[in-house]
């Protein structure tokens, strides 16, 4: 099974090893309940699945981790794996899995709330909440904001930008513009990025309080930090300001968080009713709320005061599957000397 693990097997073999029980045969005692992988952070998403368990009458059991490592656990594990849900912080994680064939067709009912290009083609997992790539600016040290991704490779930027290359949404956006542009279309814009010197952060937080503080006068991020700082400290409070990009540009790309059923679970009926729990406008509200991520299920809107409709973005039209050939990109960033 482990050649098919590439895109994911960086830190597998410490994960095994720190969690070797972690099968059907013994990692949870309840055998009764619903197994959860968890990709998303403990701290955000716990409030919610113990809402979760409520609902279900029966216990629920979570094993939280970094969502490419759990979905290279999962392939491991195979029929043998306890999880009966993975809900993965990104897209690419639950395409590697739809790929290898690890999930179970979805109900048509419950792949009905939600866009099409928000949910797996094969019908197998689906996202309950999105997230668009922006560029933050400081208004003083930008006047005139580019419109593409690619106007950052121009001389102008030389020493003004900010990013985060080791995180996973940058990655993502760079495996997007891979899918939607090329290998060397990518390539060729990750070198000019490079020549002009891109301050590297450690996060997407940091990238946007580089922005606000005038470290940087633009950086990449995903659209939710700023809102979460304004809702912190309010708008007055905040210098920085968003770009969300037109026309269809990689640097718009909209990725998703989402939940997969695997195979092998033996809960199938009580995992449904999770997944669908999961987009009910309770939960989708919570994300919305406690995030700032869009809801993704029919019926449900944002109430973020400033944030542009969701289906009002000019995003690229991908499939969010595609997103698991993260092994090429992370190639490519290291050939470009950015990770």
């Amino acid at each position: 099974m482990r050649h098919l693990l590439a895109p994911y097997v960086s830190a597998l073999a410490a994960a095994v090893m720190l969690l070797p029980t972690a099968t059907a045969c013994g990692f949870f005692a309840d055998e009764a309940g619903l197994v959860i992988y968890s990709g998303r952070n403990e701290a955000l998403v716990k409030p919610l699945l113990d809402r979760l368990e409520k609902s279900l009458g029966t216990s629920v059991e979570v094993r939280y981790g970094d969502s490419a490592e759990l979905a290279a656990q999962l392939l491991e594990e195979g029929d043998k794996t306890a999880a009966d849900l993975f809900l993965s912080q990104d897209a690419g994680a639950l395409g590697a899995l739809s790929k290898q064939g690890r999930l179970q067709r979805l109900r048509q009912p419950t792949l009905d709330k939600v866009a099409p290009q928000y949910r797996s083609r094969a019908n197998d997992w689906i996202g309950v909440s999105g997230r668009v790539r922006v560029l933050a600016y400081h208004p003083d040290k930008v006047p005139n904001v580019p419109d593409s991704v690619h106007d950052l490779v121009k001389p102008e930027w030389k020493d003004k930008i900010g990013y985060a290359p080791t995180n996973a949404s940058f990655q993502a956006f760079v495996t997007a513009m891979r899918v939607l542009e090329g290998e060397d279309a990518t390539r060729t814009w990750l070198r000019g990025l490079k020549a002009n010197n891109p301050k590297a952060y450690g996060n997407n937080i940091n990238v946007l309080d580089a922005v606000d503080a005038g470290q940087v006068s633009i950086g990449l991020i995903n659209h939710y930090y700023w809102y979460e700082k304004v809702a912190e400290k309010g708008a007055g409070n905040v210098v920085a300001k968003l770009r969300f990009l037109p026309g269809g540009d990689p640097g718009a790309l909209i990725n998703v968080a989402g939940v997969g059923i695997l195979n092998g679970s033996e809960h199938r009926s009580t995992a449904d009713k999770a997944v669908d729990f999961l987009l009910s406008k309770e939960s989708q509200s919570y994300f919305a709320d406690e995030t700032k991520e869009y809801p993704l299920a029919s019926g449900v809107t944002s109430t973020v005061p400033d944030l542009p409709p969701l289906d009002s973005l000019k995003a690229p039209k991908i499939d969010l599957s595609r997103l698991e050939s993260l092994q090429q990109t992370l190639t490519m960033l290291r050939e470009a000397g950015m990770v």
